[in-house]
């Protein structure tokens, strides 16, 4: 494909450089903040580094695509080896981005996530200025690591951070970021159309469970397969629908995971749905949404789920503490603790009343709070004030 160019016209024109050409969290976030970006009148050219289904997604909403090689962070690259070679193609990568940056003519840059570390250094280059979008909040590693994969950032005109969570382990790392960081909650759409309201369920009605999300580490699928076990062990006739798929590398996993699902105590009790959009037929089966995440900067799953009218439990962790206000729209139970979160799913079911007032109060949470609406504007008054400072 060619790289995204484009003339010059009254409309300012926003260049937007992504990770990802698939379709999970930050990438639909990604197609919030293009859609309210062209809606307000700004032209909008992407940088992809493959093909895949956002081409065709951010196309429909009025973006013109690209797909161009450029370096994109992954775990296989945080070795010595790995740095070593990224720290060689740094000159000759900045180099060749400035110059498309150039061709572009674009009036500002927005580059989404830290995983994409020399495009905020080649839009400064280029002289045009650059707003970072944080989706991440990594606070395991070591903070001389954290500090060198944040250091790009210190180019950036303006950051916006997806949590307070993330703004936190951000300036942990580089501190001297916090002036010109600013936290924007995520804009999660509700469904096209009202979802059948939660089931109510007599004492031995089969509790049906869901999550959405990657079969990854980070997200917990294990975890939430140990709880359903545990709770099966309790006598609740408890099922479980898993909605995702994996990174690639990560094949390891979901062969684990489907391992342990066919043991005798879960044997037949799990679906692996893979892939799903849109995700709401899975949360309108479900009568309770879990979101065992060990790490999770903000959770759109989770507000999925309470613009669903699902009771949800969520870990307590980073961003899902600032999207579920516990014993009020949700259960926050401890990270990567099978026992916890049993006992809160038990809760649930033994107590079908409950189990409505938590959803419906978190349908109400949820479109005052992270309503897209909301989101698209913030968004472009950060881009408006970057442009016309």
């Amino acid at each position: 494909m060619s790289t995204p160019t484009s003339s010059r016209s009254d409309s300012p024109l926003v260049l937007v450089a992504h990770p990802s050409p698939d379709l999970y969290g930050s990438d639909w976030q990604l197609v919030e903040t293009i859609t309210g970006l062209i809606e307000s009148g700004y032209r909008v050219n992407v940088a992809l580094p493959s093909d895949g289904p956002l081409v065709a997604v951010l196309r429909e909403v009025g973006a013109r695509v690209a797909v161009v090689p450029f370096t994109v962070l992954r775990k296989a690259l945080l070795s010595p080896r790995g740095l070593a070679g990224l720290a060689a193609r740094a000159p000759g990568e900045l180099t060749r981005l400035r110059g498309l940056i150039k061709a572009c003519d674009a009036d500002a840059l927005l580059a989404n996530t830290v995983t994409i570390p020399w495009w905020p250094l080649a839009g400064r280059a280029a002289g045009i200025p650059v707003l970072s979008h944080v989706h991440e909040a990594e606070d395991t590693q070591h903070l001389l690591i954290r500090a060198g994969l944040n250091a790009p950032l210190l180019a950036a005109t303006r950051i916006v951070a997806n949590s307070e969570a993330a703004r936190r382990a951000l300036l942990s790392a580089q501190p001297l970021l916090a002036g010109r960081t600013r936290v924007v909650h995520n804009g999660v759409a509700d469904p096209p159309q009202p979802l059948a309201p939660l089931r109510e369920r007599g004492p031995h009605t089969p509790l049906r469970i869901a999550m959405v999300g990657r079969l990854s580490p980070r997200k917990g699928v294990d975890v939430l397969l140990e709880a359903v076990a545990l709770l099966r062990g309790r006598g609740v006739d408890a099922s479980l629908e898993v909605a995702g798929s994996i990174f690639p590398g990560y094949e390891w996993y979901e062969s684990e995971l489907r391992e342990r699902a066919a043991a005798p105590d879960l044997a037949g009790r799990v679906d692996f749905l893979g892939y799903v959009h849109p995700t709401w037929p899975v949360l309108e089966r479900a009568d309770v949404v879990v979101v065992p995440s060990r790490q999770e900067p903000f959770g759109n799953t989770a507000v999925e789920a309470m613009h669903a009218a699902r009771p949800l439990i969520a870990s307590g962790v980073q961003g899902l503490k600032e999207v579920v206000d516990d014993g009020v729209t949700g259960l926050l139970v401890p990270p990567d603790d099978p026992a916890a979160l049993a006992a809160s799913l038990g809760r649930l079911a033994a107590d079908p009343g409950l189990a409505a007032r938590l959803a419906g109060q978190a349908a109400h949470e949820a479109q005052s709070r992270f309503s897209v609406a909301g989101y698209r504007a913030a968004m472009n008054a950060v881009i408006r004030d970057l442009i016309t400072a």
